[in-house]
């Protein structure tokens, strides 16, 4: 299928905040080693839990917003509609400031109810109070952010969201430990621990709200300009604004409280689960911790890619639909998919193959538990991308309740399996890992015959998923027996997991182009793509 320029100008800017995205999540993990080794596994169980909490609470309230507000400007600036763009803006910050606070106050006066009703950790009420104020700081920037993103530049949340992940590494460890130092004769100690690293999410959130703050107010001259030059356009007035904003965000807010409400059911499933059966608040913690840590954050490094694709695809969807070219509507759905698939299914496999020395590279993990959970869940990468993707995707067509609908279905066939899995067979950590698999396995095969159905659309299977399988088995294989090697040259667990890692990127790229998965034109899309042709030019791979 060819591309041009304008209709793959989104893979440019997904490409900015797929780039952005990585470092992020890298700086989590990074910043996740000295943390998890100051609280221990029982302290990020707490903080685990107060997160589950805080991430429902931020969906009920502004999670939505950044794509909504996106959205709605993306089509009035297609339309050269600037004062209507700008009143979107307004109003959508208007809503931020009010539910923001409201949802603040709930979490912070509610925290001790809601962490011993949903997750039986009274405990995680430390954290979680810690967490509170940073739903108003996220409502506020998630309209700044959507905002830029409808005029169709990711850089400003590109950077907003490296800058917030330092300053949240940074305040995270050095609060964990002063935190425990100054509570270390509490019972409670763990869960002051987990409350240091919650104080770096709301410190960092602060900080990316100054930065996109002073981006508007040197973008607001501009701004001023197209509203003087804006003389002709029909004006909404605000309670048209407010209510297109309501029917955007609606089905947003249920998709997404659908869509993620799965990890405090599961929280919530697993802790009462397993107290029913005696086990500990102390062990529980731990076990939910681990499956939180050091299954749940590894995965999602690769899913973000998929993430923000689909951050970049819906004002540009939203633009070629106000247009009405829908060949260039499937063109677009065709490359975010590909591009996709070209980095998940290799990330699944790599994530499977080399799960035990991962694991001892990042935690110091040597454990069989959360290597089992590794190699069993890899999957969930490519199910979670290929779901966030679609999801994107009918939400860029104006299909805005599809995904809720599938999302639904998906949660209720999710909750009854992970029940019986714990209850009657006992599985403990192992029942969820095959319920996140299963869940987002639900989701992505409803969405895909919807959009088939919607657009007309059939995605090609050989260069989409074929060819990548075919070389990701092949980088696995090569993976594997590098490590063995290495590890039995130098006995170095870090040196050889490196190697093996830097032998897969290599491998896989030479032969995606070996077998034609890739054109020279694609690769040129990507980040760094003049010097990767330049570089497949020289080795005769193009």
């Amino acid at each position: 299928m060819g591309t041009g320029k304008k209709s793959n100008s989104f893979l440019v800017q997904g490409g900015i905040l797929a780039v952005a995205s990585i470092i992020v999540r890298l700086i989590g993990l990074l910043y996740r080693i000295p943390l998890n080794n100051i609280i221990g596994d029982e302290g990020i169980g707490y903080y685990s839990n107060a997160f589950n909490i805080y991430n429902i609470a931020l969906i009920l309230s502004s999670y939505s917003l950044p794509l909504a507000v996106s959205k709605l400007v993306a089509d009035r600036r297609v339309k050269k509609q600037y004062r209507n763009s700008y009143r979107i803006f307004l109003s959508a910050m208007a809503f931020a400031i009010i539910i923001g606070t409201i949802a603040s106050l709930i979490i912070y006066f509610g925290a001790d109810f809601l962490a011993n009703a949903l997750n039986k950790s009274p405990r995680s009420a430390i954290p979680l109070r810690i967490l509170a104020p940073t739903i108003f700081v996220f409502a506020v920037m998630g309209v700044l952010r959507g905002f830029f993103q409808g005029k169709n530049t990711m850089l400003p949340t590109a950077i907003s969201q490296v800058l917030e992940q330092i300053l949240n590494a940074i305040v995270s460890i050095v609060a964990a430990y002063y935190l425990m130092k100054e509570h270390s004769a509490s019972p409670d100690i763990a869960a002051f621990g987990a409350a240091g690293g919650t104080l770096g999410t709301f410190i960092g959130a602060c900080t990316a709200l100054i930065f996109l703050a002073f981006i508007f107010a040197l973008y607001k001259p501009i701004i001023d300009k197209q509203l003087r030059r804006d003389t002709e356009s029909i004006r909404e007035s605000y309670p048209d604004v407010f209510k297109a904003l309501l029917i955007t965000i609606v089905p947003v807010i249920l998709s997404q409280t659908v869509y993620q409400i799965s990890g405090v059911i599961d929280g919530s499933i697993f802790g009462h689960v397993l107290a029913g059966k005696g086990l500990e608040e102390t062990a529980r913690s731990e076990l939910w911790g681990i499956y939180s840590t050091k299954y749940n954050l590894l995965i999602n490094v690769p899913v973000s890619i998929a993430s923000a694709m689909g951050v970049a695809i819906i004002p540009s969807l939203v633009a070629s639909k106000t247009g009405g070219t829908n060949y260039e509507v499937k063109n677009k759905v065709h490359q975010a998919i590909k591009f996709n698939m070209m980095i998940a299914i290799p990330a699944a496999v790599g994530m499977g193959v080399l799960a035990s020395p991962i694991l001892q590279l990042l935690f110091r993990d040597a454990r069989v538990l959360p290597a089992n959970l590794l190699r069993i869940g890899s999957i969930a990468i490519v199910t979670y991308a290929l779901s966030t993707i679609t999801n994107a995707v009918l939400q860029g067509i104006n299909m805005m309740r599809i995904p809720v609908i599938h999302s639904a279905i998906s949660l209720a066939i999710h909750i009854i399996l992970l029940y019986i899995l714990l209850q009657f067979f006992n599985l403990s950590t192992y029942a969820l890992v095959i319920g996140n698999v299963t869940f987002s396995l639900v989701v992505c095969i409803l969405n895909w015959i919807s959009v088939g159905k919607n657009l007309n659309y059939k995605q090609e299977v050989k260069n989409t998923f074929l060819i990548p399988a075919v070389c990701s088995v092949i980088m696995g294989a090569l993976a594997f027996l590098t490590y063995l090697g290495m590890h039995r040259l130098t006995g170095i667990n870090s040196i050889s997991t490196l190697v093996a890692v830097f032998v897969s990127v290599l491998t896989y790229g030479c032969l995606l182009l070996l077998f034609k998965g890739l054109t020279e034109e694609e690769l040129r899309e990507m980040p760094m793509g003049r010097t990767l042709v330049r570089i497949a030019d020289k080795i005769h791979l193009l």
